[in-house]
């Protein structure tokens, strides 16, 4: 028969030991914890930090948000975000344009490619308090406008609003964008530094040259300013100014700063000429004839190509003003809307009272 064993309760030190090696043992079983940490705990634990994620997330997503609003905002306050707007809320003639001519073939031309593909490049307006004025892009505006009469889906225009106004920005903006797209002729470049003075946004000729051709070599720039000479003296009366050649063109301001502007008015005058080389012809024999007479500096500048008529109020709303220059007289009503009936009603009026 086996002998039993006797069993002593262990003594302080023994307990000591064996609780410090259970509480160096690894725990195998995953759903084990200790006194400290219950499973409950754990669980709310790993909820906290994906919540934490996922509003990190979430103000990342937001902030992204609020910078690409911000960007938007930025664009369309700088104009560069293009909105459809109605033809007829545009003013083509807002300001004076640049161009004299249009070609009709290329016209066409981009009729038929705005009917296939669109409009890919929006025109540039500005604000107005009826509607929008026209600051570059007017041949895609005409063709919208010639597309509108047979088709109702050209009747608005993709545009960019631009903060132009009437000023210096505006005819900048046309002057660079024409430039660019097609060089102006050399008339062209004079006419526009001449009419864009005489309308006061620009002090003189001399700064909208500068202004309009900063980009420009000084030697053209100087090529501008001589044939801002011819247009100011004979732009009334040339039928073929966009064809003269710069030599021609320079051999005219030479002559007319040497006093041959009555000399070659006369020529032009009446004269029945069909193409450009024959009114040069007019021209170059004038300056032949002409004798040199000595510059007057005591009479000042150059004249003034266009004189605006400070405006007169009308009394049940609106403004009437005019600008006047040689051989034509262009009169606006601002602010108010006129049927074509009392607009012939207008006209016939005034062609009584001229006579």
């Amino acid at each position: 028969m086996a002998k039993r064993r006797r069993l002593t309760a262990p003594d302080a030190t023994a307990l000591q030991e064996m609780e410090e090696g259970f509480a160096a043992k690894p725990q195998s079983n995953p759903f084990e914890t200790n006194s400290l940490t219950p499973p409950i705990a754990q669980v709310a634990a790993e909820a906290a930090a994906l919540s934490g994620m996922a509003a990190v997330t979430d103000r990342a997503a937001l902030a992204q948000d609020q910078g690409d609003a911000e960007r938007w905002r930025v664009a369309q306050s700088d104009g560069l975000v293009a909105h459809k707007v109605a033809l007829d809320e545009v003013e083509p003639d807002y300001i004076r344009r640049d161009r004299l001519d249009i070609n009709e073939e290329e016209m066409a031309e981009l009729i038929e490619s705005i009917r296939a593909h669109g409009l890919r490049t929006p025109i540039e307006v500005t604000g107005l308090e009826d509607g929008y004025g026209l600051i570059s892009g007017y041949r895609r505006f005409e063709a919208f406008r010639r597309l509108a009469a047979t088709d109702s889906n050209f009747a608005e225009i993709p545009a960019f609003i631009r903060d132009a106004g009437a000023g210096q920005g505006a005819y900048v903006s046309m002057v660079e964008e024409n430039e660019l797209r097609s060089n102006l002729s050399h008339y062209e470049r004079g006419r526009i530094a001449v009419l864009a003075a005489g309308q006061g946004v620009f002090d003189s000729v001399e700064d909208a040259v500068n202004a309009l051709f900063s980009t420009a070599s000084k030697a053209k720039r100087s090529k501008v300013r001589s044939f801002a000479v011819v247009h100011e003296a004979l732009g009334d009366l040339l039928q073929f100014p966009t064809e003269l050649t710069e030599k021609a063109g320079l051999q005219l301001a030479a002559g007319l700063r040497n006093g041959a502007q009555a000399r070659f008015r006369e020529a032009l005058d009446g004269a029945e000429v069909l193409d450009a080389r024959s009114e040069w012809k007019l021209l170059e024999q004038a300056a032949k004839d002409a004798p040199v007479q000595p510059v007057i500096k005591s009479r000042g500048g150059r004249p003034q190509q266009v004189e605006r008529i400070d405006p007169v109020a009308l009394a049940n709303g609106g403004s009437l003003s005019a600008e006047v220059a040689p051989g034509e007289v262009r009169i606006r009503v601002e602010g108010r809307s006129l049927n074509r009936e009392a607009v012939e009603v207008l006209l016939r009026q005034l062609a009584d009272h001229i006579g």
